[in-house]
């Protein structure tokens, strides 16, 4: 009798939560209708409960990447505001093709159902039923005119180049960082390359340090180079081109020609004294013998060889150790010291040493 009355109870509060059972709302707001390729959508979707949707799970997640457009999410987050609960989802869009574009992404409502309350509160022994029911919703439809640019990089940048004094020694590395600042899609921007004769050139992975925005991506794109060469030589002009969206016009951000001054290596002929013969002395006979008496001392004496790093060494070999890739690490001997590693970097352009760890070994040592 009591089982009987607990149940007759639990249906009659299961039938008045049916009858007011939460409803849902959802809307779409977009903060562009007309927009260029490539160019960054804002999209906002919300779904409003009646309550505060206690028995409702939203599945929705229009993230994709295909060759029409690229949809990342910006936020999501869900928030109980006089005790209805709201959900908020932000999206960027890109799209990559001119022309009317139809923006329709479904949700899926996912319900708790009867049979899964029953379950829970009875205690049935019984997993042959459904645990919620399904809803697909359908969201209004937002359709967008997008024009051609015929670009691919879109947005507003500002373009910066550092680089070293233009007068410089034999092998000696001139150092160039390129960087661009704003607002753009700067995954379209390609690795910058350099080829010119005479010249030997070290290049970094480019480096993006930026954040998504309401407007796109915004903030920075770096890529350092390294030249190194032993006599005069010229870094060509060269420009990016790029479509700006407040003047809504291709632009090109130009670098001028760099012309770097070398100073030749000293070559051994002309440091003699080609006036002086009739008195020249040779030394020749001295360096040998003091060269003999120093490699027999050298044999009988055992020096203790102790290696001592000062702080400028010991943080370049900190560097080296961090070092991830041999590339990495050929681009920090250029920047040291050109010279004093030619060989070890000779040897590993070509494909001499292949093993990060074992040249780690022979720099430390």
């Amino acid at each position: 009798m009591r089982n009987n009355l607990i149940r007759y109870l639990f249906l009659f509060l299961l039938c008045v939560f049916e009858l007011f059972a939460s409803t849902y709302k959802w809307s779409v707001e977009t903060n562009k209708k007309t927009v260029f390729v490539n160019e960054a959508i804002h999209l906002k979707y919300s779904c409003e409960f009646s309550d505060r949707g206690e028995l409702y799970v939203i599945d929705f997640n229009p993230v994709t990447q295909n060759e029409q457009y690229t949809v990342t999410l910006l936020t999501e987050n869900t928030q109980i505001k006089d005790g209805r609960r709201i959900n908020n989802y932000e999206y960027i869009v890109y799209i990559h093709k001119a022309g009317e574009m139809l923006l329709e992404f479904d949700a899926l409502m996912k319900k708790t159902n009867q049979d899964s309350i029953e379950n829970t509160v009875i205690g049935r022994d019984n997993g042959e039923y459904e645990e919620y029911s399904y809803t697909t919703m359908k969201h209004e439809r937002i359709i967008i005119d997008v024009k051609e640019t015929n670009a691919s990089l879109v947005g507003t940048l500002d373009l910066e180049v550092k680089s070293d004094k233009k007068e410089l020694k034999a092998y000696e590395p001139y150092n160039v960082e390129i960087i661009l600042n704003g607002l753009a899609n700067f995954d379209e921007l390609k690795p910058i390359e350099f080829s010119i004769d005479g010249v030997k050139v070290f290049s970094q992975k480019p480096i993006q340090n930026t954040t998504l925005t309401e407007d796109g991506y915004k903030g920075q794109w770096r890529q350092k180079f390294a030249f190194v060469a032993k006599e005069d030589f010229s870094i060509p002009n060269f420009s990016i081109e790029y479509f700006d969206l407040l003047p809504q016009k291709k632009k090109q951000l130009k670098i001028e020609q760099l012309n770097v001054s070398v100073t030749p290596a000293y070559v051994k002929e002309k440091l003699l004294d080609e006036e002086d013969d009739e008195y020249s002395f040779s030394y020749d006979f001295i360096y040998y013998i003091l060269t003999f008496l120093a490699g027999f001392l050298t044999a009988k004496i055992r020096f203790k060889k102790e290696k001592v790093l000062n702080s400028k060494e010991a943080i370049f070999q900190e560097k080296i150790q961090k070092a991830k890739s041999l590339d990495e690490l050929v681009f920090m001997l250029v920047l040291e010291n050109q010279n004093k590693y030619q060989e070890l970097i000779s040897k590993i352009e070509k494909k001499e040493l292949t093993s990060l760890k074992e040249v780690k070994r022979l720099i430390a040592n």
